[in-house]
């Protein structure tokens, strides 16, 4: 099951997705789905109708917890240790944009860079979860990318700014519950040219530890994002590119970038 955002010009609604890849249809839904039973209304609207946008599948009504340096190789090639616990940020939900929505570089950084992510979406209030009851807390996963302002990132001392300004946490194209995200494929794309290739299995810290862990600091509520880590391969993005990030078995996420005068 696929759960989409959408609008067709009026008010967000929810849909399951339905069909295999350029002929999908959305199955409208009663409600949201995180906070309610899955309830098709009977309507059925083309993905490929031309007023049918796709929106960031999830909206935090809380927050976006980050997980920095969960891959050994990206530790590396930013020249860090590997954490010896999660090591943890917040984005507000104000940085998180849908699919095809512009990434806009602000005018006070000069080296903005991708980060592509498999995204865990929260389901159920959860506080010091156990390792093993922490999926049960969880309402599906989603492809995510952790735009950072990487000079920012090491002159401010902290990384509200660099990683949580206006844009900076594209989220999409739709939710998929009950996967299993052992083993995936994640990758990053620039203008079509792979930059980005790792696996889920590489993870340091995985989901279920991060639900756990982050769970003793933070209580967890429902539409809650967790970023767990971006694999080796970042790099800048400018003005006119274009970013597709992809998460094996979930989808692509595809931003324009956007430098305003």
């Amino acid at each position: 099951m696929r759960i989409a955002r959408f609008t067709t010009g009026g008010d967000p609604r929810y849909a399951m997705v339905d069909g295999p890849a350029g002929s999908e249809e959305l199955v409208v839904l009663t409600g949201d789905p995180i906070y309610m039973p899955v309830q098709p209304t009977g309507e059925r609207v083309p993905l490929a109708r031309d007023d049918v946008r796709l929106l960031a599948p999830v909206i935090p009504r809380s927050k976006i917890i980050g997980v920095g340096r969960n891959y050994a190789e990206h530790a590396a090639e930013m020249g860090n240790e590997v954490p010896q616990a999660p090591l943890l940020f917040l984005k507000p939900n104000t940085s998180v944009i849908g699919p095809d929505d512009p990434i806009t570089l602000p005018a006070w950084t000069q080296e903005v860079h991708h980060e592509a992510e498999l995204a865990v979406v929260i389901g159920k209030v959860a506080k010091n979860v156990s390792p093993e009851r922490a999926l049960d807390q969880v309402f599906g996963f989603t492809v995510a990318n952790d735009v950072t302002a990487r000079d920012a990132q090491r002159t401010d001392g902290q990384w509200a700014r660099a990683k949580g300004f206006d844009s900076s946490c594209p989220l999409g194209p739709w939710v998929v519950p009950g996967l299993d995200v052992d083993d995936l494929a994640v990758l990053a794309r620039v203008n079509g040219d792979l930059r980005q290739d790792g696996r889920t299995s590489q993870l340091i810290f995985d989901v279920a530890h991060l639900v756990s862990y982050i769970s003793e600091a933070f209580t967890l509520l429902p539409g809650d994002v967790i970023l767990t880590g971006t694999p080796a391969g970042v790099g800048p993005v400018v003005h006119g590119d274009v970013v597709e990030v992809e998460v094996e078995e979930i989808g692509v996420l595809r931003n324009p970038v956007l430098r305003r005068d």
